[in-house]
This record gives C-alpha cells, structure tokens and sequence, in this order.
C-alpha cells in the first residue's frame, strides 16, 4: 500500500493538488499507477480540490481523525511550526500518510511543498 498524505491550506485548487502529489511521486520514484490512496485530515476532507484530485486519481480519500494524527505525530520526520500550531503535529501531511498506512507504515518521502500545499509519501510494505 502507498499512501499519500495531503496538507493545504483552505481553498487550494485541485491542480496545486495534484501538481504536488505527482512531484512527490516522482521524487520517490513510484508510478501513479502504484498510489493506493490519499489521506487528509479529517477537517480537510470536504475541500473541494482535495476531494477532485483523488476522483481524478482514481483512490479513496480517507479522513485521517485528529487523535490518529497525533498518535503518528512522533513518527514524523519534517517539522512545521504552523502545522504544530494549527494541527498539533510537526507534518500534516506526513502523520496522515503514516496514519492511514498502519502502525508499521514507514516513510516513502518526507513532506515536500509546492505553493500551498504538501504531500508525503508512505507504505505499509516492509523495508526493501
């Protein structure tokens, strides 16, 4: 499973979306074809671009709880002050992927940010 973890700001168009999740592929040289599906904070779930880019993609959009985000916050590897401040985690994007892949999930890609919004990417698979 690959998941990627999405944060941004409200009202960020699907394309900045999509624009970062591809970069992240990418960089982790991983096909979209792999992504299994896009993870999110539960408060962003109902922003329009998030929920236009994982129809696009073809994945399920799962809502990430604020109690999970915090219970992988320590697993994070990328620090924030504004995401500690408005999410209480160093990486939204980071502890929603590593949420959503399982307690065993490991980073694929800490967060990167494009414009307003960030991706990290994360499997449940072990260690190659």
């Amino acid at each position: 499973m690959i998941v990627a973890g999405i944060g941004c700001r409200r009202g960020t168009p699907a394309a900045a979306i999509e624009a970062v999740i591809a970069a992240a592929l990418a960089r982790a040289n991983v096909a979209k074809a792999a992504l299994t599906l896009l993870a999110t904070p539960a408060a962003k779930c109902d922003e329009p671009g998030v929920a236009a880019v994982a129809s696009t993609l073809g994945v399920p959009l799962v809502p990430v709880s604020e109690a999970d985000l915090k219970a992988a916050g320590p697993r994070t590897t990328t620090h924030s002050e504004r995401s500690l401040a408005l999410m209480g985690v160093p990486s939204v994007a980071e502890a929603a992927a590593l949420a959503a892949a399982g307690e065993a999930a490991r980073l694929l890609l800490p967060r990167i940010a494009l414009g307003s919004a960030t991706c990290a990417l994360a499997t449940s698979g072990a260690a190659p």
